[in-house]
């Protein structure tokens, strides 16, 4: 597993980005190379497909609320870590928490993270507690992805050391979403949540909320949440567990 060193990481300027070729999604799901050779590098062109919001997948509950959201994992704690470990997981991560909580869908320019939300301290906090709990438990990941957002790859980064930018996982540039709009967001995520990662290891995605919610209907709150999925054979998932971010670190080993 590649994880990311304690040394600390500084991005010089404000507004500063680093710069990674976006890959391209495909359908359907059998792989997730196979799944990015179809995904656009701009947010315009990702095909909208009319994709019913509850189809592919199951969950026990799930739902927007103040802190972690009630949902019954069917994996916990030794048990989980002996599944992850063998891989064959996503492990969906919304970006850690921000100095702010405001819509910057419209205003954000990406490439400049002066116009986007960032990450506060504790941010830097939980991704690298998130990090250090994977090389704790020995966690076997593969893929990295990340939106485009400043706060999403400076997640991955500080927890994992790297990344792949994916337009398809950034918000579109509206404050209150059209159908339309929703359907673009779940045609940019699903084919990542139902592709099959590579033998051995896990697949770890960094986004946003709202993208998360329109391909599941679960919101995930708050900041750093992580919903652990299992692709199957047939092109769904099933939604395994939640975790926190401070919760990867006093799993068992």
């Amino acid at each position: 597993m590649n994880v990311k060193s304690n040394a600390v990481k500084i991005w010089v300027g404000v507004g500063a980005c680093v710069l990674s070729a976006a890959t391209a999604i495909a359908t359907p799901v059998r792989s997730v190379d196979a799944e990015l050779d179809r995904l656009s590098v701009t947010q315009s062109e990702i095909p909208v497909e009319k994709t019913a919001n509850a189809t592919g997948f199951t969950i026990a509950q799930g739902g927007e609320g103040d802190g972690k959201p009630e949902f019954v994992d069917k994996l916990s704690g030794a048990q989980l870590v002996s599944a992850l470990r063998q891989g064959g997981y996503i492990i969906f991560f919304r970006h850690a928490q921000t100095e702010k909580d405001y819509a910057d869908q419209v205003s954000a320019v990406m490439g400049k993270c002066d116009t986007q939300r960032m990450l506060s301290e504790e941010g830097w906090k939980q991704s690298r507690m998130i990090g250090e709990g994977f090389e704790k438990l020995k966690l076997p990941v593969g893929k990295v992805y990340s939106s485009e957002y400043c706060r999403a790859w400076q997640t991955a980064d500080l927890a994992f050391g790297r990344y792949e930018k994916v337009t398809g996982l950034n918000f579109p540039k509206a404050e209150e979403y059209t159908e339309a709009q929703k359907a673009q967001m779940r045609s940019g995520i699903m084919p990542m949540l139902t592709a099959l990662p590579a033998a051995g290891t896990n697949t770890v995605i960094v986004g946003h909320d709202d993208v998360f919610d329109a391909a599941t209907g679960i919101y995930p709150e708050p900041q750093g949440m992580a919903y652990i999925l299992k692709p199957t054979a047939d092109g769904k998932f099933d939604i395994v567990a939640n975790m926190l971010p401070d919760e990867w670190l006093k799993l068992p080993r």
